[in-house]
């Protein structure tokens, strides 16, 4: 069970990846070129924000049924998982940044709705989905994929 929860969090990231990186390009786009606000910025914003949402639950379920986790192991202190940089990435780094970037993007897309020009919307697209895109591309374990 653990192997195929691991793979669907794996495979999915590319899939987070590509539709955020997606979803970013176009915000950035639509907010320099000044151009109106169209129902397919709408949805791709909206696939950007769904595809997350299920890494993120897929993630949880690694985080309680993967063997790099350590918090719930009494033969490990936090002071060993804090000096290890491996198990601190896998337990600390990386959940803490993916909520905080899940959030960023939550209020974006949250904020963008309430806008009626295309000029906010676009500008609360481009910055809470590029500060988002930038925390996930920084607490990815590049390691393991590549």
């Amino acid at each position: 069970m653990e192997f195929i929860i691991k793979n669907v969090h794996s495979y999915w990231a590319y899939l987070v990846l590509i539709v955020l990186t997606l979803a970013t390009l176009n915000a950035l786009i639509g907010l320099f070129a000044k151009k109106e606000y169209q129902p397919k910025d709408f949805r791709l914003a909206l696939l950007g924000l769904i595809t997350t949402h299920l890494q993120f639950v897929f993630g949880l379920l690694v985080y309680f049924v993967s063997g790099k986790i350590q918090w719930f192991n009494s033969d490990i202190t936090v002071k060993e998982i804090m000096k290890s940089p491996e198990l601190r990435l896998y337990n600390v780094e990386h959940p803490l940044i993916m909520v905080i970037a899940i959030a960023l993007l939550t209020i974006g897309y949250s904020k963008h709705k309430k806008k009626l020009v295309s000029g906010p919307k676009f500008k609360f697209l481009a910055i809470f989905y590029t500060l988002a895109l930038f925390l996930i591309l920084s607490r990815i374990p590049w390691k393991v994929w590549f």
